[in-house]
């Protein structure tokens, strides 16, 4: 099983940002722990804070892996266009938020990607991205 976890903008600050709200683990260090424990999985890892470049890896991935966990960031409320490259590709995609956007202010309770998602994962920290994985496995 191959699975892709992409993440968009400042997500690579994890750890250092805002850590009452996001925690003070790097993604780097969960994502090792990740595929200690799923060594029969291949993780895939891309990030970035520029919109073409998560659209550009979607559409490379979206046809070849078995499930996309995707973590958009600010780009949730505001990308179109990456909801459409969602739409466009056939490996189902699980939107994942550390925080709970639902909970938070007003404009981040759009997404422009849940609707094209197989499912959503909001407000559970870390833990959402192997949940996420979890329900791909099964």
């Amino acid at each position: 099983m191959k699975i892709a976890i992409i993440n968009g903008p400042n997500l690579n600050l994890l750890g250092k940002r805002e850590v009452d709200i996001y925690g003070r683990e790097s993604f780097d260090h969960f994502l090792k722990q990740l595929r200690d424990k799923y060594t029969d999985i291949e993780i895939t890892y891309f990030q970035s804070n520029v919109e073409g470049e998560l659209i550009n890896e979607i559409q490379l991935v979206g046809f070849t892996v078995d499930g996309i966990i995707f973590n958009p960031g600010g780009y949730t409320h505001t990308s179109v266009a990456i909801g459409d490259a969602i739409a466009a590709i056939s490996s189902p995609v699980i939107e994942v938020h550390i925080s709970n956007i639902f909970g938070r202010e007003d404009f981040r309770k759009l997404s422009h990607i849940s609707g094209k998602a197989k499912g959503v994962i909001s407000g559970l920290g870390l833990p959402g991205y192997e949940l996420a994985l979890e329900s791909f496995i099964k």
